[in-house]
């Protein structure tokens, strides 16, 4: 289980080990190992006598510990850098095993997209009652994986839900072009919401002081709810069917799957 990391303990509790133990319950018969992507973040828990492995440091010790077939599951929301960084970073190690695979991330297919909107509709609809909005607070990223933000919020207004929005920090939709559309619903109260799988720096920092502060500075009422997507249950029900399906599914290159689609059409 490879997780991006957290230096909050509270939210740790509530998302990363509660995957990871999720993890353990679906497959009693693996061994559940974790790793940090995050340099920063693994120096600063060192300091605190916290060791999290990287990737690579993991991967290399469970071919020391002689495991020949491995799953590499990411906590990731989009299939953005890092998820492309930890590809490589198997792709490289890949020789010490007879076979490794990595699981997808949260939202890869349509079917991911509109399991989660619906599953989020249903859990933060009240928080729309009375001129409300909702704003999903992501990361963002530079890579055209970035269109799964567009994509999510379209589908919460296709579906019904006008008033949920979904912004990026570092991305796009932006704070600016949501702020617009807050305008144009005439919405008075909002309610932000991280779309982080834990609520961390970004969701303390940007999320619930800098974005809290310039919406009420702008005349609105705000609230926040300071939870990851990796606490809700049915979110780690994802993760978990992504696991199952990488330990079911045939490994595919991209080319191999072009030639069998061809094949199957003739």
């Amino acid at each position: 289980m490879v997780h991006f990391g957290t230096t909050f303990d509270d939210t740790r509790a509530l998302t990363i080990d509660a995957i990871n133990d999720k993890t353990q319950q679906a497959f009693p018969e693996v061994k559940v190992v974790e790793a940090y992507t995050s340099r920063i973040i693994i120096s600063r828990l060192k300091k605190r006598g916290i060791t999290k492995p990287t990737p690579r440091e993991a991967l290399l010790r469970l071919a020391a510990d002689g495991y020949t077939h491995v799953v590499v599951q990411g906590t990731n929301i989009i299939d953005g850098i890092e998820s492309e960084v930890l590809r490589n970073e198997v792709a490289q190690i890949a020789q010490f095993f007879e076979e490794i695979r990595v699981g997808r991330p949260l939202l890869y297919s349509i079917n991911d997209c509109e399991k989660v909107t619906t599953l989020l509709a249903e859990r933060y609809k009240k928080s729309t009652d009375k001129n409300g909005a909702v704003i999903f607070v992501g990361h963002g990223t530079s890579t055209p994986a970035n269109a799964i933000y567009s994509q999510i919020d379209y589908m919460f207004t296709a579906n019904g839900y006008p008033t949920f929005h979904v912004a990026t920090v570092e991305g796009y939709p932006t704070y600016d072009t949501t702020f617009d559309r807050l305008k144009a619903d005439r919405s008075k109260n909002i309610t932000l919401v991280p779309f982080m799988f834990v609520a961390g720096d970004h969701a303390r920092n940007d999320i619930d002081g800098e974005w809290r502060e310039k919406l009420e500075n702008a005349g609105f009422k705000v609230s926040t709810i300071i939870e990851g997507l990796g606490q809700i249950p049915e979110i780690q029900d994802i993760y978990i069917e992504h696991i199952k399906n990488a330990f079911s599914a045939p490994v595919i290159d991209a080319t191999a799957q072009k030639a069998s689609y061809i094949k199957e059409n003739l």
